[in-house]
């Protein structure tokens, strides 16, 4: 059979399997991180916290996240991907859960309200440590260079479709005060955890950790699959990080844990305060769910299109470098917009920028690093890269509580993103380290 003919046959094969299944989880994991916006719209009174504890808190999360992110991605590179997915959804699903029940648990324990909510967050933070990291690991594990860009888009596309879809829906729960003497913010925590108990049985039983373990893919698939991921990792080996501790202070991955920080500082600084930003316009909680969507519907097209293009033309700095200053003008001219139309356009315009850079970024570190450096390297890079998780929303919300506007915050976040675009334009990119090997043909 021709070399490009089982090569078509082999990666549509593997996509079918595994892409949509990683869509829906990160669907469901992305939507309990930032759930917490929609329910904040409503929650507040309740548990008796102000906007600058909401960002706190919002923001803690990544605190937690980033302290476990390097050892869980090695304990999934050790245990598989099979079981330790699985064991994380589990436990961010019980504790995402466990978010609707904050009065009584600060009743039974004498906490405040307020402490409750960070505790619950950093317990979150702790549980999911490692799902997005380990993926991406997964993902390389499975797909040869030239199809990252879009696979990796396909992926995290799960980011802005479980807001557009999960606005509405969310902003739907948030009117179901009162059935069963819920409150609907509660409502939206326990209906958005379930979710992700079930996917944890399912991944259990469905990943399969690596190639070779394929027993769905023929013999001479497997083999096509096994040898050309060997080629390439054997290319990346020769330039990759030569033990798991190098790979942590790296040159190359501490920038790109830089670049990544920026990113994720306008994604989370928006994403968490952007329900409350289009409730100041005036708008019915109904309207705030589906004007909120509009920005992640954009973003979702933008991501894949963008993602589709990079491969195409095997060319990842260009495709970057766009996008983040896309971003950084779209965050910030909202910021000195005051008209509600235009500051939507505006973010909408910023939106593209941000999910449309995601996963051209992660094609420069995963070109570069091989092995358990690459499980190592690549937490190490999305932990550090997620600290900006607690900056963002934190910063905006601060801002917000001192000054009264969300302008200035605003403009600190898009700052970040330009900042990512200097240093992407410093670090660079070796494309030839993404070309096919010879040693590529079984």
């Amino acid at each position: 059979m021709d070399a490009k003919d089982i090569e078509r046959r082999v990666t549509t094969k593997v996509a079918w399997r595994f892409v949509p299944f990683l869509v829906i989880c990160y669907f469901v994991a992305y939507l309990d991180r930032v759930n917490v916006g929609f329910a904040k719209l409503t929650m507040d009174a309740d548990i008796g916290i102000t906007d600058r504890m909401f960002g706190f808190g919002a923001g803690v999360f990544f605190l937690a996240y980033f302290l476990l992110e390097v050892p869980s991605n090695l304990a999934l590179e050790r245990v598989g991907a099979r079981r330790w997915i699985a064991r994380i959804m589990f436990s961010w699903g019980l504790i995402s859960g466990a978010m609707a029940f904050i009065p009584a648990i600060a009743g039974a324990t004498d906490f405040s309200g307020e402490h409750t909510f960070y505790f619950l967050r950093v317990l979150l933070g702790f549980a999911e440590a490692g799902f997005f990291p380990g993926i991406i690991f997964f993902l390389t594990l499975w797909f040869p260079a030239a199809y990252r860009a879009r696979i990796i888009g396909y992926f995290m596309a799960a980011i802005p479709l479980s807001s557009a879809l999960g606005s509405p829906v969310s902003a739907s729960l948030l009117g179901l005060d009162g059935v069963v003497g819920f409150k609907g913010w509660q409502w939206l925590f326990i209906a958005e955890a379930a979710p992700a108990l079930v996917l944890a049985v399912v991944t259990y039983f469905y990943l399969t950790d690596r190639p070779a373990n394929a027993r769905w893919l023929s013999a001479e698939e497997r083999a096509w699959l096994v040898t050309r991921l060997a080629a390439e990792d054997d290319v990346r080996a020769r330039v990759s990080p030569s033990s798991v501790l190098r790979s942590l202070y790296d040159p190359r991955v501490l920038a790109a844990s830089l670049i990544y920080f920026g990113v994720v500082a306008a994604l989370y600084g928006v994403s968490f305060w952007l329900p409350s930003i289009v409730k100041g316009f005036g708008v019915s909680i109904a309207a705030t769910g589906w004007i909120t969507a509009i920005p992640y519907a954009v973003g979702f097209v933008g991501m894949i299109v963008w993602g589709m293009s990079s491969d195409s033309r095997m060319e990842r700095l260009g495709h970057l470098s766009i996008a983040l200053a896309i971003a950084a003008i779209g965050v910030g001219a909202s910021a000195a917009l005051s008209d509600p139309l235009l500051k939507m356009i505006a973010l909408t315009f910023g939106a593209f920028g941000v999910f449309s850079s995601l996963p051209i970024f992660w094609t420069l570190p995963t070109a570069i690093l091989s092995g358990a450096t690459a499980a190592a390297g690549i937490a190490a890079i999305n932990s550090i890269g997620n600290l900006s998780g607690y900056f963002g929303p934190f910063i905006i919300g601060w801002i917000k509580d001192e000054t009264g506007s969300f302008a200035w915050g605003l403009a600190a976040v898009a700052a970040c993103a330009a900042v990512s675009l200097a240093i992407a334009l410093a670090l660079g990119h070796d494309r030839q380290l993404e070309k096919v090997p010879e040693s590529a043909s079984p």
